[in-house]
């Protein structure tokens, strides 16, 4: 039998579904998603922690679970709510349902929502918190999601940084660069990337200090992408500032964000976020225009840009920025997800661009 769940937002709105899933409760800010496929990926990235993902997309779970998709080591989204959840996915790799996998992991999921008349009122009045139940009553979940932190004002990036460092070295040996990743909420893809361009890569904690990051000896860094409000995170800012200047740097979505604070620059909320697979990005020195995967719901304040950086690529639907590079220091960043998983392979030139920058560093040396 079907059991009846609810998902309740912050205005007072209320949308009846089915339960499916782990039979709990999930209160977190409550977004939406475009891309038409993905959504292991999307369950797996770190970027989603705090947060109730709807995919716009109206079938979700049709190809099942598969050991080859995820991004991290868990689900990271608190609750998942879908128009049609398939309960006989056809695909070779298949190994469990959706129902079957969010059920292990103990998130909570809600079925036959009109999903695109919520992405409507999120795109018109901006993101909200919410609660996904199928236990509470619609007053006694208004009072949970009372009782919450706003999701702006919670630092997510420490729950899902790792812990201690680890290796991710080429699985044909010894790589010939090194490369320290900084883990504010890392995708595999990105460790897959640079593994696959001979990079031996160490992963550190989001709290570990510049100094702990050069002992390594790394001939780059890479900043992550991660979940929450930059602003919160001085102590990366501080981090980062001992940093500049030693070694060529990447600083992916959340690692953008900052980068341009280590500058002295800010970030704003955006209304609703950018996520899914079909943004477009002008690539400013160019001209050309890339299709991009994206996550995030903060950007950068073009007017608080100085210090040598300068915006380097532009989102074409709202102008917003989507990358920065520095006049005289071997520091890019871009907005948007360059490692495409899921998502188009536009942008994965980028890691190319990173990886000459290792190369014309050791060269220097």
């Amino acid at each position: 039998m079907t059991k009846r769940a609810i998902l309740l937002l912050a205005d007072g709105s209320i949308y009846e579904g089915r339960s499916f899933g782990a039979d709990t409760d999930a209160c977190g800010e409550v977004v939406f998603n475009t891309s038409m496929t993905g959504y292991q990926e999307m369950l797996t990235d770190p970027s989603y922690a705090g947060q109730i993902v709807i995919p716009t997309y109206p079938l979700v779970g049709n190809y099942g679970i598969n050991e080859c998709d995820v991004e991290s080591g868990r689900i990271q989204v608190r609750g998942f709510a879908v128009r049609e959840d398939c309960a006989e996915p056809s695909h070779y790799l298949n190994r469990e349902t959706l129902d079957d996998y969010l059920r292990k992991e103990g998130v909570p999921g809600i079925s036959g929502l009109d999903t695109r008349c919520i992405t409507r009122k999120l795109r018109n009045y901006g993101v909200m918190m919410g609660v996904l139940t199928s236990t509470r009553t619609p007053q006694e979940a208004f009072e949970m999601l009372q009782a919450v932190p706003d999701y702006g004002k919670t630092d997510f990036v420490k729950e899902v940084s790792t812990v201690e460092p680890f290796r991710f070295r080429p699985e044909d040996g010894e790589g010939h660069r090194n490369v320290v990743v900084v883990d504010y909420g890392c995708k595999y893809n990105i460790m897959r990337i640079l593994r696959n361009a001979s990079c031996n890569v160490t992963v550190v904690p989001c709290t570990a200090t510049s100094k702990d990051i050069l002992s390594y000896r790394p001939d780059g860094i890479v900043l992550s992408p991660g979940p929450g409000n930059p602003e919160l995170l001085d102590y990366a800012v501080y981090n980062i500032r001992g940093l500049l200047g030693y070694k060529p740097i990447m600083g992916i979505c959340l690692g953008n964000q900052l980068i341009a604070r280590a500058f002295g620059g800010k970030n704003f909320k955006l209304k609703f976020g950018h996520r899914g697979g079909n943004h477009p990005v002008k690539d400013l020195e160019s001209g050309r225009v890339y299709i991009t995967a994206q996550n995030h719901g903060y950007a950068v304040d073009p007017d608080g840009i100085k210090d040598g950086l300068e915006v380097s690529h532009v989102n074409l639907n709202d102008g917003t920025v989507e990358g920065l590079r520095h006049k005289n220091l071997p520091i890019f960043t871009i907005q948007y997800h360059s490692e495409a998983s899921p998502g188009p392979l536009d942008s994965t030139y980028l890691f190319d661009r990173f990886i000459d920058s290792l190369d014309d560093g050791k060269k220097g040396a």
